[in-house]
């Protein structure tokens, strides 16, 4: 009990919030007692939890994950939630700077039937997302780029993470996220919108006639993510939810009058 009450004092000591947790899991993940000294020191010199232990819990999932690459937050279980609003069967999903992989991940153990393909343009991400999805299915590239033509007017479900923090708020982030995640996973430009404003310019020409983007944003900038949605010609709205304290912005391409 004693060195389990050291272990915490070490972990509140470095600034972990949940420092009982986090001890438990450290025990538990440990396969020794100098294995357990090698994960604590790491948490304390302020390496993420999820890296430390090799996995992230993500919508009930435990996925793999690798040091540098963005660790999935609770807040974006709202695309999984948003997105399993509609029947998703046979659907193509496409799943935007994906990091982990964790959202496809989770889309796909709702609905087995999906297919599920993902970009990200860090290849550190690439290679963890590849052990999440199938290999096969991860490709690198820049946002739409690197996906088949032949999906092209054909996708139904697009879902994006894509970095939203105004480049000179990034020191302002906590140490972990700062100092031990790609900065081109949290850049999101001088307002955060770059990306947002690439994303919705390019998603009408890639989703099929009714299907949708999701894509996370903040409460505070999300009626901007909104206009450039409908500056693009697609129907949003914003959905909020309070238990996660998340906020996404839902976009479909409407149907033409020669659409079926």
């Amino acid at each position: 009990m004693s060195e389990r009450a050291d272990l915490v004092d070490r972990l509140r000591a470095a600034g972990c919030v949940f420092a009982e947790d986090e001890a438990r899991m450290l025990v538990e993940a440990a396969e020794s007692e100098a294995d357990l000294e090698r994960m604590v020191a790491s948490r304390v010199d302020g390496l993420p939890l999820e890296t430390v232990l090799g996995a992230v819990e993500f919508a009930g999932l435990r996925l793999a994950g690798e040091p540098g690459v963005f660790v999935p937050r609770r807040r974006t279980e709202l695309l999984v939630r948003c997105a399993t609003e509609v029947d998703l069967a046979g659907r193509t999903v496409v799943d935007l700077c994906c990091g982990t992989g964790a959202v496809g991940a989770a889309l796909l153990a709702a609905e087995p039937t999906i297919t599920v393909l993902a970009t990200d343009i860090d290849p550190a991400a690439v290679h963890n997302a590849r052990r999440n999805l199938p290999a096969d299915a991860v490709f690198e590239g820049d946002l739409f780029a690197p996906l088949p033509q032949r999906l092209r007017g054909g996708v139904d479900l697009v879902v994006a993470n894509a970095p939203y923090v105004p480049t000179d708020h990034i020191a302002w982030m906590p140490r972990e996220a700062r100092l031990f995640e790609a900065r081109v996973a949290l850049d999101g430009g001088v307002d955060g919108l770059d990306l947002h404003r690439r994303i919705t310019a390019d998603a009408p020409h890639w989703l099929a006639p009714g299907g949708r983007l999701i894509i996370e944003s903040s409460e505070r900038q999300a009626a901007a993510t909104l206009e450039l949605a409908e500056r693009a010609g697609l129907n949003a709205r914003v959905a909020r939810s309070a238990e996660l304290d998340a906020t996404a912005v839902v976009c479909t391409r409407e149907r033409g009058a020669g659409d079926h």
